[in-house]
Order: structure tokens, then C-alpha cells, then sequence
């Protein structure tokens, strides 16, 4: 009698097919709660990173500003003469620059997120979105730093924000939605093509004229003002300075466009980004 199995008498197994996930975004809410620690972990390295061995740490989130904001003030404040819609010029661009500093900490350090993981990415498997997600989040203590300042400087100059500030967090939710959308746009194509995060400083840099940082949105042209407001990032600047100076054009219809502009970015982003996330491993 032969010790080899009868296969004529084994049950028939229906075949099981295995497909990958259907989903438009590609964004598995499930998987990502139940990583969430990971990413916490993420954030916290990335800002240990960020401050090892330096002597000023988290000062650095206030000076950044600040002298920036100096800088701003004389040119354009006090040289160029520009427009302040009525309130001290210091705290007209410090309004600004702490959403602004948010937003292109956001885009120079997801772009190079995915490559300076490339040991994280090849050996262990976890949603890819969480890297250039951390990146962003790790600003958050840069800003909350700043924004403590910022508040300090309205009690100096006697302004009091009304009860418009409650809707300050809208603003702050607009504007990571703006830097992640971007970033994943900007992560993935730097793992294809390295020209990217060499192109993202100058990015920052023409992004920043186009916003109303250093001059009041009430400057520009009616004519250019709709197409104006395609930027984000407006919208952002021009809601923290009516938040909490009372005095911009937050409210204006054509700036809801940055909202849509937003939301468009994030949903081609994490498209994009979904599509390209099974060759990350191989090429980066």
C-alpha cells in the first residue's frame, strides 16, 4: 500500500481571486486608525531629528519669524510704504508668516520625505502615505511656538481678537490640507525624478510672492482678484489676519476658489500618490 494520498477522494476548493483594492482615493481609513501609532512615532522622530544637537531647539520656530518679519517691515513698511489695511505692519506680516512658515516647512520636507526613508520603505510594510503625512504634522509645534508669540504681541498693542478667532482652526485645517495635498504631489514625483526637491525651494519662493504676505490682498487688482484667490494660500493669510486682526478680505466669495483649489490638489494627490506607491520600494 503506497503512502501517497488518494487526490481523487480530497474536496474540491473553489479558486479564490485576489484583487487589489477598488477604492477612487485609495485611502483605506481602517488601516491608517489602526497605524496611528506608528505615525505618532514618526512625528516625534522627525522632530528629534529635527533639534538633535542644536543649541537654540525650538527657539529657532520664533527667531525664523521674527527677523523675518523685521526684514518685511523695513522694505515694505517703512521703505516701500505699502498698505497695512490699518493695523502695525509687524503684526500685519507676523499674521502671515506663521501660516506661511507652516506651509513651506510642509512642502521642502515632504518632498524629500520618501527618499530619506528609503530604509523604512524597503523593509517593512505600513501605509506609505504616513511619511510625507508626519512631515507636515512635525510643523505644528514650530507654529504652535510662533502663535504664542503672535498672541503676546496683541496684548502689547492692545488688540483684542473677537469672537471671529473661533473659526482660526478652519483656516489651519485649509492650510495642511493645502501642504499635504502638494506634498504628495511633490514626495512621489521626487522619488521618480530627484529634480523635484531641487526645484521645491524655488517653488516656496514664487509661491510666497503670490501670497499676501508682504502686502494687503485689497492691493491687488479687481480684475486679477478671482484668479488671485486660486491660491490657497490666500485665503489662509488673508483668514488668520481677519481672525484675529478683524481687518482683511477673509470673506470675500472669490476665495472660496483656494478651497476648491485645495481640495482638488489633495484629491489628485493622494490619487497620484496611490498609484504610485507599489514602485516606491523598487526605485527609491
Amino acid at each position: 500500500m503506497s503512502g501517497e494520498p488518494d487526490l481523487s477522494r480530497m474536496p474540491l476548493v473553489a479558486p479564490y481571486r485576489i484583487r487589489p483594492p477598488t477604492q477612487r482615493v485609495g485611502v483605506s481609513w481602517r488601516e491608517l486608525w489602526e497605524y496611528r501609532e506608528l505615525l505618532y512615532f514618526l512625528v516625534w522622530r522627525d522632530l528629534k531629528v529635527r533639534y538633535r544637537q542644536t543649541v537654540l531647539g525650538v527657539a529657532w520656530a520664533v527667531i525664523q519669524p521674527i527677523l523675518t518679519m523685521l526684514v518685511l517691515s523695513v522694505i515694505f513698511g517703512e521703505i516701500a510704504g505699502l498698505s497695512s489695511d490699518g493695523v502695525p505692519y509687524t503684526l500685519f506680516t507676523l499674521c502671515a508668516l506663521l501660516p506661511w512658515q507652516l506651509f513651506s516647512r510642509a512642502l521642502t520636507t515632504s518632498a524629500g520625505s520618501l527618499v530619506s526613508s528609503q530604509a523604512l520603505l524597503t523593509k517593512v510594510y505600513f501605509p506609505r502615505l504616513f511619511i510625507p503625512l508626519a512631515s507636515i504634522l512635525s510643523g505644528l509645534p514650530d507654529f504652535t511656538a510662533g502663535f504664542v508669540v503672535l498672541l503676546g504681541m496683541l496684548l502689547v498693542y492692545g488688540i483684542t481678537p473677537g469672537l471671529a478667532i473661533l473659526a482660526l482652526p478652519l483656516f489651519l485645517v485649509l492650510n495642511l490640507m493645502t501642504g499635504l495635498g502638494v506634498g504628495l504631489w511633490l514626495a512621489a514625483l521626487n522619488v521618480q525624478y530627484r529634480d523635484v526637491q531641487q526645484g521645491v525651494p524655488f517653488l516656496a519662493q514664487l509661491w510666497f510672492y503670490i501670497t499676501p504676505i508682504a502686502y494687503a490682498a485689497s492691493l491687488v487688482p479687481s480684475w486679477v482678484r478671482p484668479w488671485h484667490g486660486l491660491n490657497p494660500m490666500v485665503g489662509v493669510v488673508e483668514g488668520f489676519r481677519w481672525a484675529l486682526l478683524g481687518r482683511s478680505q477673509a470673506l470675500d466669495p472669490a476665495l472660496a476658489l483656494g478651497l476648491v483649489t485645495a481640495g482638488l490638489l489633495l484629491i489628485g494627490g493622494l490619487v497620484y500618490f496611490q498609484r504610485m506607491e507599489d514602485t516606491f520600494a523598487d526605485v527609491v
